[in-house]
């Protein structure tokens, strides 16, 4: 073996051990999934049933419409969390081929997507001229509409969210965007912890959602080989600076 040879099976040594540390700290994060948040509401929906049996061996004519009701949101409360954790796994297989994405087209479909959200909000929604790139169609529209949808979520009380998207050149082959908002913002020791799986810095009663749509955008950035940071104030908005390669070579 030469010297490059050796070089080279180093490199491939080192690139594949750091997928599988990623892997298995996956893993680990969608063990505690398993075991806290999908165990919490079948823990509501079981005990909510046992009061049911109480009451009615008490008082079969008892009204149980509010337990019913409780047990209903933490259905559907477990069901968005399953949805979510195979939208985060698709992302995590195989991406369809590459092909060439023109971003405002994608800008334009979210915003239709969201059209409803946005009146109900009365969200401005800007963007500037965006590139044309090569990558998986669907998971760009996953990224936009995660970041928008966010950005309306997350805003600020008595004041309508204001969105703007812009993109620049950022060397040779990579294009920078920036999805900035006038929301609540974050502070700055949580910046790390948004992008790990089910991450919520706010009680569901205040924010519904279960805190996987910043996961699934990092994962479709590093899928595309692009990276994402975030920079903002508490209070005062907050802007996601990603970048992504024009082409896939």
């Amino acid at each position: 073996l030469s010297i490059r040879d050796v070089e080279r099976a180093k490199k491939d040594l080192s690139s594949q051990a750091s997928e599988l540390a990623r892997s298995n700290a996956e893993l680990e994060q969608f063990a505690y999934v398993a075991s806290h948040d999908l165990r919490e509401p079948l823990r509501k929906i079981t005990t909510m049933s046992d009061r049911i049996m109480e009451m009615r061996k008490a008082n079969p004519a008892a009204d149980i419409n509010d337990y019913l009701d409780r047990m209903n949101r933490a259905g559907i409360r477990m069901h968005q969390l399953i949805e979510d954790l195979l939208a985060y796994s698709r992302v995590s297989r195989k991406p369809n081929p590459f092909e060439s994405v023109d971003l405002n087209d994608v800008f334009t479909q979210v915003v239709n997507d969201l059209d409803v959200r946005i009146r109900q909000s009365e969200a401005r929604v800007e963007s500037e001229e965006l590139p044309v790139i090569k990558a998986e169609p669907v998971q760009m529209r996953q990224l936009f509409q995660n970041l928008i949808g966010n950005a309306i979520k997350f805003r600020r009380a008595g004041l309508h969210p204001v969105i703007r998207i812009k993109a620049e050149p950022d060397g040779n082959n990579f294009c920078k965007l920036t999805f900035t908002d006038n929301g609540i913002g974050i502070r700055k020791e949580f910046f790390t912890r948004i992008f790990g799986i089910f991450e919520r810095l706010h009680s569901y009663s205040e924010y519904e959602g279960s805190g996987i749509g910043l996961s699934i955008c990092k994962k479709i950035i590093e899928h595309h080989r692009g990276s994402i940071e975030v920079s903002s104030l508490e209070g005062d908005g907050t802007t996601f600076v990603i970048h992504l390669p024009l082409r896939q070579d």
